[in-house]
């Protein structure tokens, strides 16, 4: 009996010391600190399970920052925009991050129409959370209606691009939208959706410089390496690997924004091996902390 229990105390040892190692990941990056970035994810990464599902594989990876999706998979199995949550849904979420010692730092991507009273649904839900960002694609004639709302509750719209032909697949398009206006208004930068339109992600985040607020960070390789679609027939078909290991040129991307002096959250979005994404992602965060620490020599 002496000897089992000898045993099961040596297993439970193992276990909880890889518990705590993943658990490092990205708490053992004071470089991070110092650059000012947050490596956070967005629960889309988990669509397959419930958002405390989501919370439990993003604690066990060691982020410590989430962004809130535009739609949510609750734990009864129902799926409801963000900004529909009970008050009694959202602190059931706020309590499980809070044991799990991840923040909520933003919310999206979600609409925001040209209608102000449904807009500013969307930044009165976003003050009750207590969020600084909101990650949306507004309607063109949204944009008045979006910088009045943007001062008013001083929360920033980072606008997301999808590839094209989407309307703000180009970063032209973002900075067109953004320009003149108050600098609470920018750029979630998708650099995996640029990459999708044959656009160069460092590139990219050179004609933002200042107006980038986060990002949905990744790195892809083509689904068929033989293809060559031209860009003008479309978004190539590519798909996630770990950081460092694609054609988005993750490291360029991370000195170039060093050199722009970003503050802000990187978001893990990894929409690949959708049922076992956990040790790719794994591997992204080690790459980030390593990266990180380099350029901050």
């Amino acid at each position: 009996m002496k000897t089992k229990l000898i045993t099961l105390l040596a297993v439970f040892s193992v276990l909880a010391a890889g518990a705590l190692d993943t658990a490092k990941l990205q708490t053992n990056c004071p470089a991070c600190d110092e650059l000012g970035w947050q490596l956070a994810i967005t629960p889309y990464s988990f669509r397959l399970y419930p958002i405390s599902e989501a919370i439990d594989k993003t604690a066990g990876l060691g982020i410590k920052y989430i962004g809130l999706s535009g739609n949510i998979y609750l734990d009864n199995k129902t799926t409801v925009k963000v900004t529909d949550l009970t008050d009694d849904q959202l602190q059931s979420i706020r309590k499980k991050c809070d044991a799990a010692g991840i923040q909520i730092i933003n919310i999206g991507i979600v609409a925001l129409p040209p209608n102000e009273a449904q807009s500013r649904k969307v930044f009165e839900f976003a003050k009750k959370l207590g969020v600084d960002t909101i990650v949306a694609e507004p309607e063109p004639a949204a944009l008045d209606t979006v910088e009045k709302l943007c001062k008013e509750y001083n929360i920033k719209v980072a606008i997301h691009d999808h590839p094209r032909p989407s309307h703000y697949w180009n970063p032209d398009t973002v900075l067109a939208a953004v320009k003149g206006r108050t600098p609470l208004m920018g750029a979630c930068a998708d650099v995996g959706h640029w990459a999708r339109s044959g656009l160069d992600p460092v590139e990219c985040l050179k004609k933002l410089d200042g107006r980038v607020i986060c990002l949905h960070f990744k790195d892809l390789v083509p689904d068929n390496p033989n293809a060559t679609p031209s860009p003008a027939d479309g978004a190539k078909k590519m798909h996630d690997v770990p950081w460092g290991t694609g054609q988005c040129n993750v490291r360029g991307m991370m000195a170039e924004l060093k050199r722009q002096n970003f503050h802000g959250a990187f978001y893990v979005e990894y929409e690949y091996h959708w049922s076992n994404s956990v040790p790719e992602i794994a591997e992204c965060v080690k790459y980030f902390n390593a990266t990180a620490t380099d350029l901050a020599k």
